[in-house]
C-alpha cells in the first residue's frame, strides 16, 4: 500500500456523512457543503441519463473551472461508471483534468484490475462500491489493489442480482451479512471501515436513527446520504450518550491513576479490551 492511499483511508475513516448529489444539478454542490456533509459525491452514473452524461461532464469541468479560478474550490467525490461501460474512459479523462478531487467512488465494482486501472490513470484514491454478486464475491481480491481506500455498496442493486425481496426480515438478514463481510475483509487489509449504503426515505427521520445505530455498532465508518437533511441526522445518531462517555473518562483516569489492569467501576468489570474501548471512544469524541 502506497502513502498516497495510506494518507487517504486515514482521513477518510473520520467522515461519517457522504451527500450525493447528481451531476445535473451543480447548482447544489455548495448547498450540499452547506449541509455539514463530511463528504459530497457528485454522481455521474444512476443519478444521470444516458442521453445527459455528456452535458453533465461539460457542467462539473465548468464549475471546477470557476472555482479554482475563484480560489474557493472544496474537494469532491465522484461516483465514475461502471468499467464495462463506454462512459467509464469518458469520465476517466474528466478525472485527469480535474486533478484536485478528493476522489473516485467506481460504481459496480466487480475486478481488482478495474480498481487498479482507474488509480493509475487519475492518481486519486478509488472507493469501490459493491453492486452485483460477482462484486461481492470478489471484495477479497479487490481490498488487496493499490489505490482502494474503503468498500460501499448499493443494497438494492445487490438484492435484485441476488433475488432478494426488498423490505422483508430476509433482506435484513442479507444486508447484515453483507456489512459484515465488508468489515472483516476491509479490517484484515487495512482499508477504512466500509461505509453504508444509502435510506431511501429521507422523510423517516426514526429509522434512518435505527440504521445508523446498526451499522455503527457494526463497525462501519459512515453512511452514503440522498438528501441534505439526512446529514444532522445522521450525525444526532451517532452522537454518544453522555452517560457513555462519562464512562468511558472514568475508567480511563482510573486506568491513568492505579495502573491496574482489572478493575470495578459502577459494578461492572473492567479489563483491557473495555480500556482500549473506551480509549476509542474518548479519542473519536475528543472528550480526554
Amino acid at each position: 500500500m502506497d502513502s498516497l492511499t495510506t494518507n487517504k483511508i486515514n482521513a477518510i475513516s473520520h467522515n461519517k456523512t457522504w451527500l450525493f448529489v447528481p451531476a445535473t444539478r451543480i447548482d447544489r454542490i455548495e448547498k450540499a457543503f452547506a449541509s455539514g456533509a463530511d463528504a459530497v459525491i457528485v454522481d455521474l452514473e444512476d443519478a444521470v441519463a444516458k442521453q445527459d452524461k455528456a452535458e453533465a461532464r461539460d457542467a462539473l469541468k465548468n464549475y471546477y473551472d470557476e472555482q479554482n479560478a475563484k480560489q474557493t474550490y472544496q474537494p469532491i467525490w465522484l461516483r465514475i461508471n461502471q468499467a464495462s461501460s463506454e462512459e467509464f474512459f469518458k469520465d476517466i479523462v474528466l478525472c485527469q483534468q480535474m486533478p484536485n478531487l478528493a476522489g473516485v467512488l467506481l460504481a459496480k465494482a466487480e475486478r481488482a484490475e478495474d480498481i487498479e486501472s482507474v488509480y493509475q490513470l487519475t492518481g486519486l484514491p478509488v472507493i469501490a462500491l459493491i453492486e452485483s454478486a460477482v462484486g461481492l464475491y470478489q471484495i477479497d481480491s479487490m481490498a488487496k489493489t493499490v489505490g482502494l481506500v474503503a468498500f460501499s455498496y448499493g443494497f438494492l442493486d445487490l438484492c435484485n442480482d441476488l433475488h432478494v425481496q426488498v423490505g422483508t426480515p430476509s433482506a435484513e438478514i442479507v444486508a447484515n451479512q453483507i456489512r459484515y463481510q465488508l468489515v472483516l475483509t476491509s479490517k484484515v487489509h487495512q482499508l477504512s471501515p466500509p461505509i453504508d449504503t444509502i435510506y431511501p426515505d429521507f422523510k423517516d427521520g426514526v429509522g434512518l436513527s435505527n440504521r445508523v445505530n446498526l451499522w455503527s455498532q457494526m463497525g462501519m465508518a459512515g453512511m452514503l446520504c440522498i438528501h441534505p437533511k439526512q446529514v444532522a441526522s445522521v450525525q444526532q445518531a451517532l452522537q454518544p450518550t453522555t452517560k457513555a462517555l462519562e464512562f468511558a473518562k472514568r475508567v480511563i483516569e482510573e486506568y491513568e491513576r492505579s495502573g491496574q489492569a482489572v478493575f470495578e467501576i459502577d459494578g461492572e468489570m473492567v479489563d483491557a479490551p473495555v480500556i482500549e474501548r473506551c480509549r476509542q471512544l474518548l479519542s473519536q469524541w475528543q472528550m480526554k
